[in-house]
């Protein structure tokens, strides 16, 4: 017995006449098309068509859209800040002109963008549908028949038995139906065929990105995302006026919000307290009570880093935490004008934070004339001390908190209508606090401690600190099945990648001595070597129960044939 392996595994279309129907409708993939067929407009048409919905064009335009949606996350997006997106005009303003003619603050909804999406699904889906349609007419055919010169196939074996062929040709049916062949008997052969799942598996690939895409549009228009600072105690209920900052996609509504509200009943923060990695966060969490609708009943969950909050379709996630001191600022009669806890900013990973407390209303001057207040406040929770150094927290908790205050008088601006950061002061309208020998008025409190301000003016007092924690509730509908479309995807892809579409043929008829000549051969859609190590496998079977018949005699010695019981390759 011998088996050839040096043939390309494709018929080459030289041999094509002599393979007929059995080197065919291996793949579906459509038959490319040179130009254009017919004439005039109908012809043009069918091309384009054809160019449209070949992978080819499906690759360029997803490479098309991953380049599209670079500036998308190299500027800023209206629909993200508004603030940045000025900010960014402002310091780019030679640019502004051609990024609103290429509306590269709004990529994803721009035209271009829009275009190159919807001709990537129509390319998908005309691939498909007749890769699908040809798929199913191939599920419901029956393999081919042998082809007259198996010798010319890539993987072909051949050896003379004495069992008759209908005997071998029982045990070979018998034997590629056990290892799952879908086999066909013929005149004086059996076709056998396997692999149907690669092609399955290339088209549910091609259907689960037209799932991701979907997935992506519907969650593109009609997500939404906020974020919310809540101080230790305060609450939150899901409304859009609720959030400090908001982004919706172009088909969300504010009534697509699910209702429900929370409660921050303690936020819990621990860290590495001695060695070379001192202060590095250990574990954050912060404790809840959510209920759903109006009426819903309370109940207790904790929010940790990456363990969100899951409520109706919505997610908490835990975004960052900081400390707000809670100051208290009385006029010069002694009446308390303000009292809050004034969240501050981070500045780094031990907690250095800055802010601004804003006194915006009640206040009135010794000649009792309205007037603002303003501080610009710099919070450690660990100061190093005096003498040690500057403002910069030497551990992120509240080992030694310390607040520095500077004080000013005049307009806040917060009634020009323009938006201002809550975290900084605009001192352009007011005048800073001296002191009597004419240095800025400046001090370091500690908790419980309090600064005069000159001339009677009232004072202002670091009563105690609380926590806050930064959330973020996001809606993104169409992520599990963006999920669903992944794995497909993960799992056609595998399929098409290692499973083999592949035919064999075992063909046995009675030699011109009396003796039954066996051939078998193998053709797969791409060159590999398991498939004549699997040939290999299926005649050293076969021959097993068939074996090769002894020597005849001179006649048959005249024509050796090459024994291998093993079925190994010659």
């Amino acid at each position: 017995m011998s088996t050839t392996d040096n043939a390309p595994t494709e018929a080459s279309p030289e041999s094509e006449p002599a393979l007929g129907a059995a080197g065919s409708q291996l793949s579906t993939a459509p038959v490319e098309d040179g130009g254009p067929v017919g004439i005039g407009v109908l012809g043009w048409a069918r091309w384009v068509w054809r160019q449209l919905t070949s992978m080819r064009v499906a690759l360029i335009l997803l490479f098309l859209l991953s380049l599209g949606a670079i500036p998308g996350s190299l500027i800023p997006q209206n629909s993200v800040d508004l603030m940045k997106v000025a900010e960014w005009k402002k310091e780019n303003p030679s640019w502004v002109s051609t990024a609103e003619k290429l509306q590269l603050f709004d990529v994803y909804t721009s035209f271009w963008f829009s275009a190159i999406y919807i001709l990537l699904f129509v390319s998908l889906i005309g691939c498909i549908l007749p890769r699908t349609w040809q798929f199913t007419g191939q599920l419901r055919g029956r393999p081919p028949a042998a082809p007259r010169r198996l010798d010319r196939l890539p993987a072909h074996t051949t050896w003379r038995t004495e069992k008759s062929p209908d005997e071998v040709l029982a045990s070979a049916k018998a034997l590629l139906g056990g290892r799952r062949y879908r086999t066909e008997a013929g005149d004086g052969h059996v076709a056998a065929e396997k692999g149907y799942l690669r092609e399955a598996g290339n088209l549910i690939f091609h259907i689960a990105l037209i799932v991701m895409l979907v997935a992506f549009a519907w969650g593109k228009l009609f997500m939404s995302e906020g974020g919310k600072l809540v101080l230790r105690g305060g609450g939150f209920s899901n409304t859009l006026t609720q959030y400090d900052d908001f982004k919706f996609g172009s088909m969300f509504h504010a009534d697509d919000l699910p209702p429900f509200s929370f409660t921050l009943d303690r936020f819990d923060a621990t860290y590495e307290e001695s060695g070379p990695q001192k202060g590095t966060p250990r574990d954050f969490k912060a404790y809840v009570t959510y209920s759903k609708g109006a009426h819903g009943k309370p109940t207790k969950a904790e929010i940790e880093v990456n363990k969100p909050l899951a409520v109706d379709g919505s997610k908490v996630y835990l975004l960052g935490h900081g400390y707000a001191p809670v100051m208290s600022v009385t006029d010069p009669t002694g009446k308390v004008v303000f009292r809050d806890a004034v969240p501050m900013l981070p500045q780094d990973s031990n907690l250095t934070s800055a802010g601004a407390i804003k006194v915006t209303d009640g206040y009135r001057n010794k000649n009792g004339e309205k007037e603002q207040l303003g501080f610009s406040a710099q919070f450690v929770p660990t100061f190093a001390g005096k003498g040690q150094g500057t403002m910069l927290s030497q551990f992120p908790d509240t080992n030694f908190p310390v607040l520095a205050l500077n004080a000013y008088h005049g307009s806040l601006g917060v009634d020009s209508g323009l938006p201002q950061n809550v975290y900084q002061l605009n001192t352009s309208k007011m005048k800073q606090f001296t002191k009597e020998n004419g240095d800025p008025l400046a001090k370091m409190l500690l908790p419980g401690e309090s600064m005069e301000l000159p001339d009677g003016a009232g004072t202002v007092k670091f009563e105690s600190i609380e926590r806050w924690a930064t959330f973020s509730v996001t809606h993104q509908p169409g992520s599990g099945l963006a999920l669903a479309g992944a794995i497909a995807a993960i799992a056609g892809l595998a399929g098409s990648l290692f499973i083999q579409r592949r035919r064999i043929w075992v063909r046995a008829v009675t030699g011109e001595d009396g003796v039954t000549v066996v051939e078998m051969a193998g053709l797969g859609r791409s060159e590999s070597a398991r498939l004549p190590e699997e040939l290999a496998d299926l005649a050293a079977t076969l021959h097993a129960q068939a074996p090769t018949a002894p020597p005849a005699g001179p006649a048959a010695s005249s024509k050796p044939v090459e024994e291998n019981p093993e079925g190994e390759r010659g």
